[in-house]
């Protein structure tokens, strides 16, 4: 492990003459490139450094003990011994997990889609509140959100929404909501207080950059129609939704949120690029869990990932059997516990399989 942190921190050293180069500050791919590079091992070499100083000082808070000291001072060192063991320790542990494979991916903005399944209007209701629990904690992150397209029903909910969110390390965090949610609740229209069970599928896409992807415009079929909803007096009188087809995979994406055909466009543009670019994806991980156990993070969109059971306000995740009884917080957006659950776990997977 400490052969592997030195060549970080001597790759970091390279990094930071680089970046003072004329000739890559005047170069602005490789100005961004370096950039990045420095700027993702930069936390993993601030631990190294301190990790290095805080041995040096138990190196030498030990070699005191070897003194002649009066009792209280020899008490001092013990205890100034104990807290510099405890804090390497804990170095050391940060350091493994600072050094397990990065998620390529992880910095990036992301695209949900959020769907009403099993379960008609009642589905449709917990979709809409999915949506206004994933916007709530974007807004404790400090995170955009950015309505790509939606259908509403009529009851309140959405058949579909498609939202985007705008914000570092945001699928960091969002690629475990991956997968099926389910609620378990009396809905309002049941007036026998049944307990009823529905089901919203969530995908969480990375935003694909054109560089990371290549989706020709070739490869696009453009379809323009009417808009149908809200919208003003523009609606069903322009031709301003529109529908993009890849033709190499199929997929197909419409956007009528905006009255523009333009930005609808460019809309349904970053949503085709990020499903294309997911597509890939799941089948380079299907390739690799073949041969690989699976981490948290990578399961099956159609698998059963989390319960909301309202009558007792508890929110169970099955993947790492977490049951928290705080439903009525969790959707108010706060997911903290619950993500940070998932990633502490994801991460012990990855240390077992390293």
């Amino acid at each position: 492990m400490f052969d592997r942190l030195e060549a970080v921190e001597a790759r970091y050293e390279k990094l930071n003459e680089f970046l003072s180069d004329p000739e890559i500050v005047n170069n602005p791919s490789k100005l961004r490139e370096y950039s990045k590079e420095q700027s993702d091992i930069q936390e993993t070499v601030t631990a190294y450094q301190e990790y290095k100083e805080v041995s040096e000082q138990l190196k030498e808070a030990k070699a005191m003990l070897e003194d002649k000291l009066d009792a209280d001072m020899r008490e001092m060192v013990k205890e100034e011994i104990s807290e510099l063991a405890e804090r390497e320790e804990e170095l050391v542990e940060l350091l493994r997990v600072l050094l397990l494979p990065k998620d390529p991916n992880d910095d990036k903005n992301v695209i949900m889609e959020i769907r009403g399944a099993a379960g008609g209007d009642e589905a449709a209701l917990f979709a809409g509140d999915l949506y206004r629990m994933y916007s709530r904690y974007a807004e404790t992150q400090g995170w955009k959100t950015e309505v790509m397209e939606a259908t509403s029903t009529g009851v309140g909910g959405y058949k579909e929404i498609i939202f985007m969110i705008n914000g570092k390390g945001a699928y960091s965090k969002m690629k475990f909501e991956n997968g099926a949610h389910r609620v378990q609740r009396v809905p309002e229209t049941e007036s026998g207080g049944r307990i009823h069970t529905s089901t919203a599928t969530v995908a969480c896409l990375p935003e694909a950059e054109e560089v990371e992807v290549d989706v020709h415009e070739k490869d696009i079929r453009v379809d323009t129609f009417a808009s149908s909803g809200p919208g003003g007096q523009s609606v069903n009188t322009t031709m301003s939704a529109v529908r993009l087809t890849h033709l190499p995979t199929g997929i197909v994406v419409s956007c009528q949120d905006e009255k523009s055909q333009i930005k609808n466009k460019e809309k349904a543009m970053k949503v085709l690029r990020a499903r294309v670019y997911d597509k890939f994806q799941q089948e380079a991980q299907a390739e690799y869990d073949a041969t690989r156990k699976q981490a948290v993070g990578s399961g099956d969109r159609s698998e059963r990932i989390r319960t909301y059971n309202f009558p007792q306000n508890r929110v169970t995740d099955h993947r790492i059997g977490l049951t928290i009884q705080k439903l009525d917080q969790i959707l108010e957006g706060k997911l903290d516990e619950v993500i940070t659950t998932l990633i502490m776990e994801d991460q012990a997977l990855k240390m077992e399989q390293a």
